[in-house]
């Protein structure tokens, strides 16, 4: 093994350690949703934005503090509503009469862990001052450019039964998202242990209480997402990357295929997933496992696909089963 080789084997080593750490700590508060805690990790290790999808009440808003707290990163919460405006999501310049100058006092998205609460019930202008914040990791006022806190993360939330007062996310924005994942209601057993913790006193702005500490902080986190982009993707991987997502537009019910940045999706989620598990390489299964969360929110069916009840999910299986997965070496 070269000194390269032994050092990236050491590198994941420890990045798995600090993964398995995190989620462990945000599983005290968290219960019964282990697979929507490891998206979000990986996610938040592989730089990209998560779309939350559920029904009210299953602690979407309690991960995204508990991650905060784990994480130790500055967290804010915007509550989207129909008259929220640009500058309550970037901030704006006033007019400091004591200074007798124009300053500028930033708005909520200066964070590093940011919810976008119930994100689909704001207009398309309100969610276009989001939009660059997410691609662009920044927010222009008054046309100058302002950079945000690194890392910065955007967790948002969609409730998908109900309809009245939201507007549809436009595909743009939709693809700026690496992952869209759903939460289900919990298990029975889950939900007696939920009851559990709130007979203990569970409150989000005290978790100390139930034993939930900072396993990193942001400059460690910095460092392990660049441990994460030192992850090495063989030939094979990156070609079958692209091929998924180039079966999604010749898929006969898919209207609108995936993107070029699926594909840099699906390969970030893969050096995370590696990482997390030890690993100094991808290999397909990485992929295969992140395809869905990846690729269903950047597909658009054809009409006559949804009226025979398909869905993206359905697709993005069949895309997997049909695509060769290349043989890989470690």
């Amino acid at each position: 093994m070269t000194a390269d080789a032994d050092q990236k084997h050491h590198d994941s080593i420890r990045f798995a350690d600090r993964f398995d750490a995190l989620a462990a700590a945000v599983g005290k508060v968290v219960v019964g949703q282990p697979l929507l805690v490891q998206e979000v990790l990986i996610a938040l290790f592989a730089r990209g934005h998560v779309l939350i999808e559920g029904v009210p009440g299953l602690g979407k808003t309690l991960l995204v503090r508990a991650i905060a707290a784990a994480a130790d990163v500055q967290f804010r919460r915007i509550q989207f509503t129909p008259d929220l405006m640009p500058s309550d999501v970037t901030g704006g310049t006033i007019f400091d009469n004591k200074e007798n100058q124009f300053r500028f006092v930033p708005g909520p998205v200066f964070t590093q862990l940011l919810l976008a609460d119930e994100i689909n019930r704001a207009p398309a202008k309100t969610q276009a001052a989001l939009l660059e914040a997410m691609q662009e990791r920044q927010v222009t006022v008054d046309g100058k450019g302002l950079a945000l806190p690194r890392p910065f993360l955007c967790l948002a939330t969609q409730n998908p039964i109900e309809s009245q007062g939201t507007y549809a996310l436009p595909e743009a924005q939709l693809d700026r998202f690496l992952f869209k994942v759903h939460v289900g209601h919990p298990a029975l057993d889950d939900e007696k242990a939920i009851l559990r913790l709130h007979l203990q006193g569970l409150d989000p702005a005290d978790f100390g209480r139930l034993g939930l500490r900072a396993v990193v902080d942001a400059a460690e986190l910095l460092e392990l997402q660049a441990i994460a982009d030192r992850v090495d993707v063989a030939e094979p991987v990156l070609d079958y990357a692209v091929r998924l997502v180039h079966a999604t537009r010749a898929h006969r019910q898919v209207h609108l295929g995936a993107s070029p940045r699926a594909s840099i999706a699906l390969i970030a989620a893969g050096r995370v997933q590696a990482a997390a598990q030890g690993r100094s390489f991808v290999v397909p299964d990485d992929l295969q496992d992140h395809a869905p969360a990846v690729l269903r929110h950047r597909l658009l069916l054809q009409p006559d696909a949804d009226l025979e009840g398909a869905t993206p999910d359905e697709v993005v299986r069949e895309v997997v089963r049909q695509v060769p997965v290349p043989r890989t070496a470690a």
